[in-house]
């Protein structure tokens, strides 16, 4: 069984045991937190219809925060002399699917 979460403006397939690293939420290391799923896929049936997704969910543990990472960029003007350096790194909590009800 697997499912279809949104989080943080992106789509996810998620299935239960599995690890992995979604935009910052704000979650304590060891909170549950509840995600309302998309799709859900059992088998041979699909959920995908609002009113029969009303009753599902997908349950995680927050196990931890990461760093993506660095990115380094530069801007250049040759005959103004101009240089800008910016660099950026992004953070993620680490969260491990516990169970997908239906």
């Amino acid at each position: 069984m697997y499912a279809v979460i949104k989080t943080g403006g992106k789509q996810e397939r998620v299935e239960e045991g599995q690890t992995l690293a979604v935009e910052l939420l704000g979650a304590e290391t060891g909170a549950d937190v509840r995600f309302t799923p998309i799709l859900v896929v059992d088998g041979e049936t699909v959920l995908s219809k609002p009113d029969e997704l009303g009753q599902a969910s997908v349950s995680a543990r927050v196990v931890g925060t990461a760093n993506g990472p660095k990115i380094r960029g530069l801007k250049y003007k040759p005959k103004a002399r101009a240089r800008t350096h910016w660099g950026h790194r992004q953070h993620y909590t680490t969260i491990e699917i516990t169970g997908i009800s239906r």
